[in-house]
Formats: structure tokens, C-alpha cells, sequence
């Protein structure tokens, strides 16, 4: 079985255990991505999606996070100003594993934690007094409370006509189904999000850093905006 995904502008034919770059994703090496935009399955049965195939995901090992060699603009005019440029870019990249192809809405599974083997100790004669063992860090619970606070502007139904969250860029059925189910259906909740919210949202959705990569905040604040014009 294959898939083609789209990730950063850009379309992918895959299949399971391929290795790939993608434009840069957040993620450190051993993280486990998904992709949720899936325009085609391929196999046996076909299928091809209405533009995404419902319930269909490919998950993704990030191998490591490099920058591309450099590539060099050069631009000269040679008539009345006589100027000249010479720029260099280097595109940063991430490379990923494909690890699985989902379907049907299935999860991906928890990557298994290798165990390391307990080394057998001999037991002392006599036993030394024991020292006093010393007090565990206490944890950040400040930090803990703003990730799991949920945002103040979440609603039981829309107010009026629910906005087309789709217009945002990287937001397809799918998430639009999981904000629907968070209480998000309009741009200005989107708008009004923080450091906090953004958080909180992020584990309910399942995509880590998705809000702030895309920026669905600036994206959301212009189509408020707009919605505010045409009323």
C-alpha cells in the first residue's frame, strides 16, 4: 500500500518504511509524526479523497533535522543603475521515516520503551544506616495549570453560522471535526487564543506545534476581520 500526502506546500507518494525530506517540521530526532493530509491510497483498492480521504493518517519517524546545501541567486543590471547581488539561501529540512499507513481512522501505537535489565546486587552482611534521602524537586505546577487551562471562549454551539475553519491553512475535515467537538467555531475564538490555550489545544488535537507552525492565529485574525467587513 502507498499514500500521497501533502506536507509544506508540497505533495509525497509514500509508503511504509520509505525515508524522505520534507520542508522543516518541529520535532526532535526519535519523535514520531503524523500526517494527516492524505489525498490518495493506493493498493488493490484505490482510493482517492473529496480533497483528503476521511479517517486516513501516516505516521512518520523524524530521522534528523539538517539545512540543504546552499543555493546561490545572482541578479545584475547592467543598464542605467549598474548594480549587482549575490544572495545565498539554505532551506532547512527534515528527515523522516515513514513508519505506517492508517486508515479507517485508526490510531497510531504507542512507541514501546526498550527495558533495561536489572542488575542482581549482592546483599551486605549488615546493612550501613541508610542517608537521608533528599527531597524531590517539587514539580512546576504553575507550568501545568497554564498547559491544561482550557480557553475561556470555547462554546457548547456556534453563535449563528459556524465559519469555514478549512479557509485556515494546514486545518482539513478532520481537525475541523476535533475543534467542532473543543467548542471552536469561528475565527475570533481562534483570534483570541494564548500562550496557554495554544497548549491545552495542542493536546487535544494530537499535533504538537501544528497552531504555531501554521500560524492559525494570524490566519484566524484576518478572516475575522473580513467577516466583520462583510456583515
Amino acid at each position: 500500500m502507498f499514500a500521497v500526502i501533502k506536507t509544506g506546500g508540497k505533495q509525497y507518494r509514500v509508503a511504509a518504511g520509505d525515508e524522505f525530506a520534507v520542508e522543516k517540521l518541529t520535532g526532535a530526532t526519535g519523535d514520531t509524526i503524523e500526517f494527516d493530509e492524505v489525498l490518495m491510497l493506493g493498493g488493490d483498492a484505490p482510493t482517492v479523497g473529496t480533497p483528503l480521504v476521511d479517517g486516513a493518517m501516516v505516521t512518520a519517524e523524524v530521522l534528523d533535522q539538517f539545512r540543504a546545501p546552499k543555493v546561490l541567486s545572482f541578479k545584475k543590471r547592467r543598464r542605467k543603475h549598474g548594480s549587482k547581488r549575490l544572495r545565498g539561501h539554505r532551506q532547512h529540512l527534515t528527515m523522516v521515516r515513514v513508519t505506517d499507513i492508517l486508515t479507517g481512522g485508526a490510531k497510531p501505537k504507542a512507541k514501546a520503551k526498550a527495558s533495561k535489565p536489572v542488575e542482581e546486587k549482592p546483599v551486605p552482611k549488615k546493612a550501613a544506616p541508610k542517608k537521608a534521602e533528599a527531597a524531590a524537586p517539587e514539580k512546576d505546577t504553575a507550568k501545568e495549570a497554564a498547559a491544561a487551562a482550557k480557553p475561556g471562549n470555547l462554546l457548547d454551539a456556534p453563535k449563528g453560522e459556524a465559519d469555514d475553519l478549512r479557509k485556515i491553512s494546514g486545518v482539513g475535515p478532520k481537525l475541523v471535526e476535533k475543534l467542532n467537538a473543543n467548542g471552536v467555531f469561528h475565527f475570533w475564538q481562534i483570534a483570541e487564543w494564548g500562550p496557554s490555550d495554544i497548549a491545552y489545544m495542542d493536546d487535544q488535537l494530537s499535533f504538537k506545534g501544528r497552531i504555531e507552525r501554521d500560524n492559525w492565529i494570524e490566519q484566524a485574525k484576518d478572516f475575522a476581520a473580513e467577516s466583520k467587513s462583510d456583515e
